[in-house]
Parts: structure tokens; C-alpha cells; sequence
């Protein structure tokens, strides 16, 4: 069984509360480096490529030079997702140390959060890091997301206003109309360095009023680890619902050996979700044709 990555959540800590993200239940926690060490050896068999995100945001670390050098030392690529709000706090070294393959910034994290600092403060740091990028980090990737398109625009005044900051210091033209009209995914600005665009998502929850069968990539391209341990099938089971073993108890072997590991494989070949949560997730629908 290999995966395309797997998620470690090195911490849920996130400082903020974006409307769009459920709230956090299990209480705060940071993955001790002895305990990461012991999960990257038992991936090691599995997946090349970490992403530091499930719920947390790892720029909250002081010392996340170390779990990344970790991560180098066995062999691992890492994929960094942050808000962007601890940028300007977070030299540029860190961010784009050896281990990082790719540094993802959720630009709409800013207008959905009260924050202590000004929009400009906020996209100042986002383009100097882009500039640090483009200058003298050649390797890595920068995704700057924008997952917040919807048919009625909710949110074109916030993203006119991004457009512009961005295209200014590009020196590009960035089209809102089309990329609404035309569901344009992603746009290049520089090498290496995309604008990518989607919409909203409903986070599942065993409250949603949603239910259907379908298929999905958990348990197929990827898996994750929560701060706390637990292996879960899919990265958007940051309550660790579906609780398919913890790394402190059993090895990652037996764990995706169970019974409910296996069960939940052979019924999304056959287009069944067969726990719970996986009913109520309405994301899934998105890979009707996969």
C-alpha cells in the first residue's frame, strides 16, 4: 500500500477561527519530536511526502526547523499549509528548508477571522515571501489558495481587493469575471509560484443533514495522524472520528490491517460508504467519476 502523501498534524493549534472551519474538540496538542521521529519510521514504508496540516497550523511552532530536519534526515519531502498569519514571524529558511516541496498559504483565511493586524500587514508578508521564493529559493513550490468561489460571489470585494495586490506586484493582469465565469483552477505568476482558486467546501460532520454512497481518496492517495496519535482515513476527519488505530498502541502495519480499515477500502471500490461520517460528507461527491 503506498500513498501520495499522509497528513501529520505536528500540532492542532491554529490561533485562529475561521468561519469556515469547524470548531476544534479535541484539546490542544503538539506531537512530541520523540513520538514524530517513531511515526516517520513507521511511514517510511508508505509515502514519500508529508504534509504538515490536518487542523493545526505548524508555522505555531518555535521549533519547527526541527521537525523538519527530522523529516530530511529519513528521506521525507514536506508540504507546509498555513493561514499566512505567522509570516512575518517565520524566517524564510524555515519555510523553505530543504525538506519543503511545497508551501501552501490559505489567503482566504484573512477576512474570515477578527485579526490583530491590517490587510496590508497580512499581504505584505504573503509577497515577501513570494519574492524570497522567486530570488533565491528555486526548488520549492507556492500554492496561494483561494478556496472561497461561490455562484453568488459572497466574497468578490475581499478577492477584488487580493487581485489587485497581486497583480500589481506581478505585474499581471488577474480577470475576476473570468475566473469566476470560466471556474479557472489556477493561474501562474511566477515560476513555481500559482494563484490557485476553488470553492467553499462543507466540512462532515455526523450533524450534517447530508447522506450518500460514493467514493473517495482516503485510505487510497493518502492518509493522516493526528497530534494525538490517532490514524485517520481522510484529512478532513480532524475530530478523528473514524479512529482507525493509534500509532501509540500499534504499529501503522496492523492498524491499516483492521477490519474497519478494509472494510471502508472494498466499499469505496464498490461506491459505498459504509461509516458513518463518510455518509455525511458531501466533499466526496466531487469524485463521482474516479
Amino acid at each position: 500500500m503506498q500513498f501520495n502523501r499522509v497528513h501529520i498534524e505536528v500540532t492542532n493549534i491554529c490561533g485562529l477561527a475561521c468561519s469556515f472551519c469547524p470548531p476544534k474538540i479535541n484539546p490542544s496538542k503538539t506531537m512530541s519530536l520523540l513520538f514524530f521521529e517513531k511515526v516517520l519510521l513507521e511511514l517510511r514504508p508508505y509515502t514519500k511526502t508529508l504534509a504538515f496540516h490536518v487542523m493545526g497550523d505548524p508555522l505555531t511552532l518555535s521549533n519547527l526547523d526541527e521537525y523538519l530536519d527530522v523529516a530530511d534526515k529519513y528521506g521525507f519531502e514536506v508540504e507546509l499549509t498555513t493561514s499566512g498569519y505567522y509570516l512575518g514571524k517565520t524566517k524564510a529558511q524555515t519555510l523553505f528548508h530543504k525538506a519543503v516541496r511545497q508551501l501552501n498559504i490559505s489567503l482566504n483565511s484573512f477576512n474570515k477571522n477578527s485579526l490583530n493586524m491590517t490587510f496590508d500587514e497580512y499581504i505584505n508578508a504573503v509577497l515577501y515571501v513570494c519574492s524570497q521564493k522567486v530570488e533565491h529559493y528555486p526548488k520549492p513550490f507556492v500554492n496561494l489558495r483561494l478556496w472561497n468561489l461561490d455562484d453568488v460571489c459572497s466574497e468578490a470585494d475581499y478577492n477584488s481587493l487580493l487581485f489587485e495586490r497581486l497583480g500589481s506586484f506581478f505585474n499581471i493582469s488577474i480577470d475576476a469575471d473570468k475566473i469566476y465565469k470560466d471556474k479557472i483552477k489556477s493561474i501562474r505568476l511566477d515560476s513555481k509560484l500559482l494563484l490557485n482558486f476553488d470553492s467553499y467546501f462543507e466540512w462532515p460532520s455526523l450533524a450534517s443533514a447530508h447522506e450518500s454512497d460514493g467514493t473517495c481518496y482516503g485510505l487510497k492517495s493518502h492518509i493522516g495522524v493526528l497530534a494525538n496519535g490517532t490514524v485517520i482515513p481522510c484529512c478532513l476527519d480532524g475530530d478523528g472520528v473514524i479512529a482507525l488505530g493509534n500509532l501509540h498502541d500499534a504499529s501503522l502495519e496492523e492498524i491499516l490491517n483492521s477490519k474497519r480499515a478494509k472494510d471502508m477500502i472494498e466499499g469505496f471500490k464498490n461506491f459505498k460508504a459504509v461509516e458513518e461520517l463518510c455518509k455525511k460528507c458531501s466533499y466526496k461527491d466531487r469524485f463521482a467519476q474516479i
